[in-house]
């Protein structure tokens, strides 16, 4: 009998086994962020980028299509996914606000970071691995008196320190903004004499058609679409040195922008383009994939960049916060998926604007509380960076512009809605069409709610005497246009 028991234990602990793919140590994470990207990679259907290592990874991953960020530029959103809280309801909204008084997250919310790190986790904010500069380092938060938020930098460290949760911030998009020194010149991005090639001409690119056709449309797309490129290289490094350090099998990897295109009507503007970002999540072989994860598969429901939080924390292992306004997309107890994504646009610099979006798997819904001068309102920083801007203004004082690109000249109306199918670059307003009567209140309805819900916090305007401190560092760094200066 004793042999009889022996033999059927042998045969059952391999089915056992194959039965319960038990995970037996925490899953290390690692966080790629591009900064300032839309849907421009190959994958997606981008033409003129070259992206074989983000394309690969979402073949091997999950790609996911219908992600927004909960504003449209990189410290309010940052606020928000680093804490798994509306930055409207943390009265982190406003651009770089908050950098130098008392402010301190309100009860009960914490850094991400903070409660990975109670749950056993090493983190570490990579800006090199050996002599190979991966990333900036950027933090860029709304509050400053948490404490260190990650506990190291080092990538050599990261073996050593299982599991672990790594943060890189590619700097692409932004390598030339400020002086356009680089320009449309090829740049080494590996070592030894492996070249970057230049994918986007001035001649080949097809810029939106919010745009004028010119030279300088032409220039800066091409650069944008070039940086992509650029990015995808270095995350190639990053991928291969998880790799050569035996990481890759126990590492999740989630990619994701922090806030959409670096460009004029993109970046700072509530527009899908501001908005709408890239993420693909690849879990390896050695660790057990949630449910809802099809590798090379595509999601399409609609998700809340905020929602990242709450995943990343599922991933760990680490139980719900409660009144987090994070949702769980991936794992086992997934909250629903959301039938909207709201997001919010305060003051940028020393530009005082509220706008609120409301996007659907369609329709995208916005509210402009301050019908000024929409497109042309003055931003120093994207007057300087973005020559189409200038460029533009000329244009339409000269009676050149013609077609989508004279209509954004124009003041904010109240409101805008826009079919995102029929008209992806979000040009014909449907919001005064009574055939879209339904679609506007059921979206209006949905943002006024959310506003009392989350207490959007947007309501409350900041003194004269902190934007002013702005318009001074903002016209020190980048200089005030004549026309601004007369008006």
């Amino acid at each position: 009998m004793r042999y009889l028991i022996l033999l059927l234990v042998l045969f059952c602990l391999p089915a056992c086994a194959d039965e319960q793919p038990a995970q037996s140590v925490q899953p290390n994470i690692l966080w790629i962020v591009g900064e300032n990207f839309a849907l421009d990679l190959g994958i997606y259907g981008a033409e003129n980028v070259h992206t074989p290592n983000l394309d690969s990874l979402a073949r091997a991953g999950l790609l996911f299509t219908n992600v927004f960020a909960t504003s449209p530029v990189c410290a309010p959103s940052r606020s928000a996914f680093m804490t798994g809280m509306y930055q409207t309801s943390t009265d982190t909204h406003n651009m770089r606000s908050h950098r130098d008084d008392d402010y301190r997250l309100p009860d009960g919310v914490r850094p991400l970071t903070h409660r990975l790190e109670d749950a056993g986790y090493h983190t570490a904010n990579i800006t090199h691995i050996g002599d190979l500069e991966v990333g900036t380092g950027k933090l860029d938060l709304n509050f400053v008196n948490e404490g260190p938020i990650y506990e190291g930098s080092d990538w050599a460290s990261l073996k050593d320190n299982q599991p672990f949760f790594a943060q890189i911030n590619t700097p692409e998009a932004e390598y030339d903004i400020y002086d356009r020194k680089s320009a449309e010149k090829e740049r080494v991005l590996w070592v030894g004499e492996d070249w970057h090639p230049q994918i986007a001409t001035p001649e080949n690119v097809s810029p939106p058609p919010y745009y004028p056709d010119h030279q300088i449309t032409r220039e800066e797309w091409a650069r944008y679409l070039n940086s992509v490129s650029g990015m995808d290289v270095r995350i190639g490094w990053i991928l291969e040195q998880l790799r050569r350090d035996g990481l890759a099998e126990n590492t999740i990897v989630v990619f994701f922008s922090d806030n959409g295109r670096l460009e004029a009507r993109g970046i700072h503007w509530a527009w899908d383009m501001g908005l709408h970002v890239p993420m693909i999540i690849h879990y390896p072989d050695g660790v057990q994939a949630p449910p809802q994860y099809e590798r090379g598969g595509v999601n399409d429901e609609v998700i809340s960049l905020l929602d990242l939080t709450a995943t990343t924390l599922q991933m760990a292992g680490v139980d719900p916060i409660p009144d987090m306004q994070s949702q769980v997309f991936l794992g086992e107890g997934a909250d629903s998926p959301r039938t909207y994504s709201f997001s919010a646009r305060d003051r940028i610099d020393e530009t005082v604007l509220r706008i609120r979006s409301v996007r659907g798997k369609r329709f995208h819904y916005l509210r402009n509380f301050d019908a000024k001068d929409g497109f042309p309102t003055l931003n120093r920083y994207k007057e300087k960076c973005f020559l189409v801007k200038p460029l533009m203004r000329s244009m339409h004082e000269q009676g050149a512009l013609t077609g989508a690109a004279a209509m954004l000249m124009s003041p904010l109306p109240e409101e805008e809605l826009y079919d995102t199918e029929a008209d992806p670059h979000e040009i014909n307003n449907l919001a005064g069409d009574p055939a879209y009567e339904a679609q506007l209140t059921e979206m209006r309805e949905a943002l006024e709610a959310w506003i009392i819900e989350t207490n959007d916090l947007g309501r409350i305007m900041e003194p004269d005497s902190v934007v002013a401190p702005f318009i001074e560092e903002m016209d020190a760094w980048f200089g005030t246009p004549s026309w601004a200066k007369s008006n």
